[in-house]
């Protein structure tokens, strides 16, 4: 029997990813930031909203099938940008991608990811999108833009609320900080997890060495314990709507800005040329009074209306959020902690069954709802009313 067996839900592949990962990279992958007050309301958000059973419909043709950006797509899903995937399983990355192919859904890479772009591309087929920090010095983002453009990624993604770094205090506790230089106890908790070091580390240093950010510019393509001046080269307070324009011209495909939650950015990103708005506050890992996304969701949707491609990002972890956030207007969601525990458990297997289990999930809540297309998904299956236009007032305050 293996690991995947005992995982019904996201909530099981969490803790059998716990149980796997030293607790420096399960914590960094999980955790929030300073009290995490963001991380806990993402799901209370979630939580708060009701759905309303439709009786008597015959639902038995129902179909998760949608267009995203005006390609099929095998459900309203994509994989977030997640940097840390490459320490949960040799290549996580790949494996992410592979998952994503195979389930007919976009894959999104990150800067900070640890197998290349144009491996990815390579071996990888399906939708791919790139996610990119912006650089200080501009032209090292530029140079990004182009390898991502020369290994025809379909989109780029501007992360844009991580203007400073964020207080995450339990990395330095665990001594999992970036660079990753190990104390006493990181040490420790990694020799407590030999299958981990066996099958990602020892991996790593038999064929490439130290983990490396694979996708940083060619002159700072180091390691993991890469020194601390990487850190200020890519500081990013100086990122501005003048970057966006820039990076408009650059790039001939999708344009997305990541970490949107006020309907007056999203409307001026549209004016920018932006082809996507992603609602985001980074999973609770920067900001920690920021409001949920699906909080901030239905202002944003209704500002943008037609006009551009609004997708929810943060806190999903059931079928049900996916409902719920088409429901208050997105044509989409991300998710990237519940596929990363599935990396984690069993690498492509894992995270194909994180993919299946919120498949199923939502394949279900369409049925109790009485809806056959994801497009009958609408503001009537929220308990509450249309007339409302926040999460929060749905449910009365």
């Amino acid at each position: 029997m293996s690991a995947l067996d005992d995982c019904h839900n996201i909530f099981d592949l969490r803790a059998a990813a716990q149980k796997k990962l030293p607790r420096g990279v399960f914590e960094f992958v999980d955790r929030g930031t300073e009290d995490e007050v963001a991380l806990r309301n993402n799901r209370a958000a979630f939580e708060r909203l009701k759905l309303k059973h439709r009786a008597l419909v015959d639902v038995s043709g129902r179909s998760m099938e949608t267009m995203l950006f005006g390609k099929p797509a095998g459900m309203p899903l994509a994989i977030a940008p997640t940097g840390a995937a490459g320490l949960c399983w040799y290549e996580g990355e790949l494996e992410l991608a592979k998952a994503a192919a195979a389930a007919r859904i976009p894959f999104t890479l990150a800067t900070g990811s640890m197998t290349s772009m144009e491996k990815i591309a390579k071996e990888a087929a399906g939708r791919l999108w790139f996610q990119l920090y912006v650089w200080k010095e501009r032209k090292l983002s530029y140079e990004l833009i182009e390898r991502a453009k020369n290994c025809g990624f379909e989109a780029l993604i501007i992360t844009v609320d991580t203007i400073v770094p964020p207080n995450r205090e339990y990395n330095a506790k665990n001594g999992f900080n970036m660079p990753f230089h190990p104390n006493f106890t990181a040490v420790a908790d990694m020799l407590e997890h030999p299958g981990w070091l066996a099958k990602v580390m020892f991996k790593y240093l038999a064929t490439t060495g130290m983990p490396r950010y694979e996708n940083y510019p060619g002159k700072l393509k180091r390691s993991i314990r890469s020194d601390p001046a990487t850190g200020a080269i890519m500081r990013q307070d100086s990122l501005s709507w003048d970057d966006i324009r820039i990076f408009r011209d650059m790039w001939p495909g999708i344009l997305m800005v990541k970490g949107i939650n006020r309907p007056d950015d999203a409307v001026k990103a549209l004016g920018y040329g932006v082809d996507g708005i992603i609602v985001s506050n980074h999973g609770g890992r920067n900001m920690d009074s920021a409001v949920a996304s699906i909080d901030a969701l239905p202002e944003i949707a209704e500002a943008v209306g037609t006009k551009g491609t609004v997708i929810l990002d943060s806190g999903v972890r059931r079928g049900s959020d996916i409902a719920k956030a088409l429901a208050l207007g997105a044509k989409a969601v991300l998710t990237g902690r519940a596929t990363l525990y599935g990396t984690a458990v069993a690498g492509q297997a894992g995270a194909t069954k994180a993919v299946k289990v919120i498949r199923s999930e939502l394949d279900n809540t369409m049925a109790y709802c009485g809806c056959n297309t994801v497009d009958e998904i609408t503001a009537d299956i929220l308990f509450g009313g249309r007339e409302r236009n926040t999460a929060a007032e749905f449910v009365g305050g």
